[in-house]
């Protein structure tokens, strides 16, 4: 990593950061040593999980001091496209699980490109025009219950949750918990890619959950958090970093890889085209994607990692995408159809329609 260029072109943050969310909660990672510079971090990702992240990166930048504004997704975009535009001071760099957003942004002209050692290691599928990298390897789950979900039960692909809520009505009416796609960008995002990856398995599920009355929430930790409650059986589209880092605190969760194919996000980062500091950015940046910071990720943050095993505990195969059941959501221009806002609009719609209340 390079740290010289810091100290040659971030004195001109010696000044603190005048950056003003629109909304969110902010959280302030005070330099370990004196400030030299300020880093703003804008991002829908969880904070818990970015902190082992942010003061490791503090090891290596003692002068850095982290601003870090977490939003939901669609907040998080509405506040970039505000920033982009210049009603709004943005971000030094943007982190977001709903990386369509993220490709809409950088089409509009509203990122900058980077290129570096580490962003040439990024896998094809998890780097656009330099410009949008991915820094996670999550696998979507369903989690459940081991105290009310017997093993029987256990669904092990779509079509068999589908057909397990046909069978079993009465049993996980009010049961099935699962984003509401509406409230949330990357509930969104990954409805809209089981609808493209397997149609027939979608439409059956979608309709075998409007008919047992579906928890939906807002987001991952609040699905979690009703499953922990006991309110929920089984939760569908979890992210595999959120649900394992709740099962290793409650042990009757189980995870599941659904083994007629996976979904695989790769949490998005950009650098805003109008970054206040986009060289402190990019440096944060280069970070994430550096082998110490994607070792720490996976031994501190989100726990899955492309190429290596599946944390102890998980059910699926050994290696996910050798095994062909790990279907990448590839970050790239195809996700601008995610974004058309007559296709959203109407799929949102539908949707509604059916489980949406």
């Amino acid at each position: 990593m390079r740290t010289t260029p810091i100290y040659l072109a971030l004195t001109l943050c010696l000044l603190p950061s005048l950056t003003q969310a629109l909304e969110g909660d902010r959280e302030i990672f005070s330099a370990k040593g004196e400030e030299t510079a300020r880093l703003v971090v804008h991002a829908a990702t969880d904070l818990e999980a970015m902190r082992p992240l942010i003061e490791d990166f503090q090891t290596k930048e003692p002068g850095v001091t982290v601003e870090f504004v977490d939003y939901v997704t669609n907040d998080l975009f509405r506040e970039a496209q505000d920033a982009c535009a210049g009603r709004a001071r943005g971000g030094d760099i943007l982190l977001s699980s709903s990386v369509d957003q993220l490709v809409r942004l950088a089409n509009d002209g509203c990122a900058q490109p980077h290129t570096s050692r580490e962003t040439q290691t990024t896998s094809s599928w998890a780097n656009w025009r330099d410009e949008i990298f991915g820094f996670t390897f999550e696998p979507v789950v369903f989690v459940y219950d081991r105290r009310s979900v017997p093993p029987e039960d256990v669904p092990q692909s779509h079509e068999a949750l589908a057909d397990l809520l046909r069978r079993k009505p009465e049993v996980y009416s009010g049961r099935i918990g699962t984003y509401d796609i509406e409230a949330s960008g990357v509930g969104y995002l990954l409805a809209f890619n089981d609808s493209r990856q397997a149609p027939t398995a979608y439409g059956r599920l979608v309709e075998s959950l409007s008919r047992i009355d579906t928890v939906i929430r807002c987001c991952n930790n609040e699905v979690l958090g009703e499953l922990a409650a006991g309110r929920v059986r089984l939760a569908y589209n979890v992210l595999g970093s959120y649900a394992y880092g709740a099962a290793l605190k409650n042990p009757d969760f189980g995870i599941v890889l659904p083994e007629d194919y996976t979904l695989v996000l790769s949490r998005g980062a950009m650098i805003p085209s109008t970054a206040p500091n986009p060289l402190l950015g990019k440096i944060f940046l280069d970070y994430l994607l550096s082998p110490r910071g994607r070792q720490l990720a996976r031994e501190k943050s989100f726990f899955f990692a492309e190429g290596l095993a599946l944390p102890k505990g998980v059910e699926g195969p050994p290696s996910l995408m050798e095994s062909g059941i790990g279907r990448p959501i590839r970050i790239g221009p195809a996700l601008l159809a995610a974004q058309d806002e007559i296709q959203r609009r109407q799929f949102i719609e539908d949707w509604k329609g059916l489980i949406g209340r």
